[in-house]
C-alpha cells in the first residue's frame, strides 16, 4: 500500500503542477496535500527504517492511525476541490470580455481529469491504510 501512496501522490502533484493552475486557491491546496502527504509518509517511513521507532516510546499502532485518517480526510478535500475545479471547464474565464476564454483548455481539462482519479485513488489507498491501521491499533 505504501508504494501506491507514493506513486499515486507523486503523479498528482507532477499532473496539477503540469496546468497552469487557473484556480490558485484550490489547486494551491490540493499541491499543498500532495507534497506535505508525500513528504510526511517518507518521514514516516524513515522512522521505521532507521529503527527510531524502537528510540521513542510512542503507540506507533495509534500514531500510525491517526497520521493515515488525518491524511485520509486531507486528501479526499483535495480530490474533491480538484474535480470541482475540473467541473469549471466550461465556464469563461473573463466574464465582461468578448473573447470566450476557457478557464481550462482542453489540454489542461485532460490533464485535470486525470490529476481528479489520482487523487481519488491516492484517498482511497490512505483510507485502506487507515483501516488496516485501526485494525492492528485495536487488536
Amino acid at each position: 500500500v505504501f508504494l501506491s501512496l507514493q506513486l499515486f501522490g507523486t503523479i498528482v502533484w507532477i499532473l496539477v503542477a503540469s496546468t497552469q493552475v487557473p484556480l490558485p486557491l484550490l489547486q494551491g491546496w490540493v499541491m499543498f496535500v500532495a507534497v506535505t502527504a508525500w513528504f510526511l509518509s517518507i518521514v514516516f517511513l524513515c522512522v521505521f527504517l532507521f529503527g527510531y521507532a524502537n528510540r521513542i516510546a510512542v503507540n506507533w499502532n495509534q500514531v500510525d492511525f491517526l497520521f493515515h485518517g488525518a491524511t485520509f480526510v486531507f486528501y479526499f478535500g483535495a480530490f474533491l476541490l480538484q474535480a470541482a475545479t475540473t467541473s469549471l471547464h466550461h465556464f469563461p474565464r473573463k466574464f465582461n470580455s468578448t473573447a470566450q476564454e476557457r478557464i481550462l483548455a482542453d489540454h489542461e481539462y485532460n490533464i485535470s481529469i486525470a490529476a481528479s482519479i489520482f487523487a481519488f485513488a491516492t484517498a482511497v489507498c490512505y483510507g485502506c491504510s487507515t483501516a488496516l491501521a485501526l485494525r492492528r491499533w485495536r487488536l
